[in-house]
């Protein structure tokens, strides 16, 4: 198996990310109802504020905004099965709360074509149920699809590799939730 390329989505894709977040969870404070087509208008209408700002390129705003859809459709769904909330789906132990190291360096040859390669390959994944390292996702816990071991977000990060056996391939873990095959 191959070993992903880091995304070249830089730093300043997590500040876009968690803006297009604020920018759905503004336009849905006022909604009796929160549903799947209220939830992916509003994220349209966030992909088009990004796109007029042109911070960012065309491609770059719809791989954040893939992830943003994935991440709150996977919230949608916890809390419809279960009745929990935001903590719970977090997972997240406020004591184990604490920074990330900083991102490990990473040289490639010819890092930009191999980045454009990367950055065509997941706009054309449709299966965003896993997480692949260098992919952006929101806080929360993320279970090693190779040897079990359990990463933590605490902010919107960029996924690193496994820290216990170098994989590249995550789930997102919550309570009460079977995965369904």
């Amino acid at each position: 198996m191959t070993k992903p390329a880091r995304s070249h989505l830089s730093g300043q894709a997590l500040s876009v990310y968690d803006r297009m977040l604020k920018r759905v969870q503004s336009g849905l404070s006022d909604a009796e109802e929160i549903t799947l087509d209220g939830l992916n208008e509003e994220i349209g209408k966030a992909v088009e504020v990004e796109y007029a700002l042109e911070e960012m390129t065309r491609e770059e705003v719809d791989l954040l905004s893939a992830y943003l859809k994935r991440d709150l459709q996977h919230l949608m769904h916890f809390v419809d099965e279960t009745g929990e909330g935001l903590a719970e789906w977090l997972q997240l132990d406020i004591s184990l709360i604490e920074h990330q190291l900083a991102d490990m360096l990473f040289s490639v040859a010819d890092k930009t074509r191999l980045d454009t390669l990367e950055l065509n390959q997941k706009l054309a994944n449709d299966d965003l149920s896993h997480y692949i390292s260098g992919e952006v996702a929101t806080a929360g816990m993320f279970k090693c699809l190779n040897c079990g071991h359990m990463k933590c977000l605490t902010a919107t990060s960029h996924i690193e590799p496994c820290e216990a056996c170098g994989s590249h391939y995550y789930e997102r873990v919550t309570s009460r939730w079977p995965k369904e095959d």
